[in-house]
């Protein structure tokens, strides 16, 4: 018994989304964001920035890392860990300013020890 065009082709898609999900949970666990390296840059890996924020926790976790963490001109990764709740008011807006602040200051971890590197 032949199954309908359209099931057929249903099935084919159903198959390729869990290989592509499967090569995504692989390669890029956590990550949000990769970047090339900076044009003119003497450091020849990008970056990835990841983000975790466990089930039934308020702590969220951002790091910053080298795209290629085994190459020579990697730095080492730099994370915080905060509790999501600093961030918002008692009303649940988010106060961004804090957040950014946060951020901000991750990025210059990262970068001035890529500095002090070379």
């Amino acid at each position: 018994m032949a199954l309908p065009d359209d099931l057929e082709v249903f099935g084919k898609y159903v198959v390729f989304n869990g290989l592509l999900q499967l090569i995504i949970y692989k390669k890029e666990k956590n990550a949000i964001l990769f970047t090339y390296p900076l044009p003119g840059s003497f450091n020849s890996t990008g970056l990835v920035v990841s983000s975790k924020l466990p089930r039934f926790s308020d702590l969220y976790t951002l790091s910053v890392a080298s795209a290629d963490p085994k190459s020579v001109s990697s730095n080492k990764a730099f994370h915080f860990t905060k509790s999501v709740t600093k961030w918002f008011t008692r009303d649940g807006i988010l106060v961004e300013g804090l957040f950014w602040k946060d951020v901000s200051k991750l990025i210059d971890d990262y970068s001035g020890d890529s500095r002090k590197n070379k």
